[in-house]
């Protein structure tokens, strides 16, 4: 990887760990919403789901828009909308004014992972894509940790409230918006016209419709998976009994969420460095099966193990990011990936957007995750199923 491309791939990293510190903005500072307005934990399930389902549903035209304009345009479109919409939770003074900016955030949010991963993807060969996606997903990860280690910070005062927060994500933002402007990107710069024959652009253009669906209903079952756990993730540890005296509850929580989602950035470092492109396709299916065991000790754990359970799951779920998009990367032609990418965060997302709200109606605990594993087993038999499709066509 030439030091060009290593600038850039930190770079779009950077970008990818700030949408999920906007992204898990709302789960650090959710119960805190809840006792503000006055809510259930259903109702700021839904507001979860508000985030999310544009989150995903806006990334199938994200998509197509980074194909037509570029990433670059797109990638400041997404920093610049999701700071504007900070400042209107910050002001928000209702709970229908918030929905609605948590409704708009996600919205340019869904912008970043079809225009970051085409990117990424462009800039990169088969050999060092693994490479790329797992510092990719180790910032993105990071990015998930520091949104309750911040939150931790900021709250262990006691004299900062939850909407000021959202004033503090803008800074880091804008220095990334100005690096980004000063970005050369060649793979979107005017290349010479080089004659194709048909036969040949017709063979490079097909996608394989069966696999490329399998892999992203598998991915869409795992994003409800991922969406529920971090929603309520806070929430969970805040049962672990570990708080010690003069330690604000609000901050604590979020101190555990950071140390179980550094594991996660664990996890993607792990899978950029085993991503071997003649055994994605297996990887991807061991990963997604391997969830199960850890959302059933989380159905059943009570105090300290607690932490360990969701420290093991968030280890082993985020392991399957790099792998999971190189594989998009392998089926979806360069001309097209932005699309491809946009339609699979559309499914995985924006199913998964469904997760906080469905799993919120839940009481017990237990059966919540419990039913996260189920569906965490049936993502795992879904990419068994990619995996000999693959087979059968080779």
């Amino acid at each position: 990887m030439s030091p060009h491309t290593f600038r850039l791939v930190l770079l779009v990293s950077f970008a990818h760990a700030m949408v999920h510190m906007f992204e898990h903005a709302l789960p650090a500072v959710e119960q805190m919403i809840g006792d503000d307005f006055g809510v259930s934990k259903t109702q700021t399930g839904a507001l979860g789901t508000a985030w999310r389902l544009p989150f995903g549903l806006g990334a199938l035209l994200a998509g197509f828009l980074t194909d037509r304009f570029g990433s670059k345009r797109m990638l400041l479109i997404y920093l610049l909308g999701c700071m504007a919409t900070s400042i209107g939770v910050w002001w928000a003074p209702s709970w229908s004014i918030l929905f609605l900016m948590m409704l708009s955030m996600g919205t340019f949010a869904s912008i970043y992972h079809p225009a970051g991963l085409s990117l990424l993807s462009r800039e990169t060969t088969p050999e060092t894509r693994g490479k790329a996606l797992g510092w990719h997903g180790i910032f993105g990860s990071l990015g998930i940790a520091l949104a309750p280690f911040l939150a931790s910070i900021v709250f262990a005062t006691g004299a900062v409230g939850w909407q000021d927060y959202y004033l503090v994500l803008i800074i880091p933002a804008a220095v990334i918006a100005v690096l980004l402007l000063k970005l050369k990107v060649t793979s979107e710069e005017p290349a010479a016209h080089v004659e194709v024959s048909p036969e040949v652009e017709k063979a490079s253009e097909k996608i394989p419709w069966e696999r490329f669906l399998l892999l992203v209903a598998a991915g869409a079952l795992s994003g409800f998976v991922y969406a529920s756990f971090l929603h309520f993730l806070p929430r969970y540890l805040d049962k672990t009994g570990m708080r010690p005296d003069g330690w604000s509850a609000e901050s604590f929580r979020n101190s555990l969420a950071t140390v179980t989602l550094l594991c996660a950035a664990v996890g993607q470092g792990i899978a950029g460095r085993i991503a071997d492109p003649k055994k994605l396709h297996r990887q991807l299916s061991a990963i997604l099966l391997l969830n199960v065991p850890p959302l059933v000790w989380m159905a059943f754990a009570d105090g300290p193990s607690r932490l360990l359970a969701t420290c093991l799951l968030a280890l082993i779920h985020f392991m399957n990011q790099p792998i999971y998009n190189s594989l998009i990367a392998d089926l979806i032609p360069s001309s097209r990936r932005s699309t491809g990418y946009g339609f699979s965060n559309l499914m995985c997302f924006g199913i998964g957007a469904f997760g906080p709200a469905l799993t919120g109606m839940i009481i017990d605990e237990k059966v919540m995750y419990l039913t996260l594993a189920g569906v965490a087993t049936a993502s795992g038999v879904m990419s068994l199923f990619v995996w000999r499709t693959r087979a059968q066509a080779t």
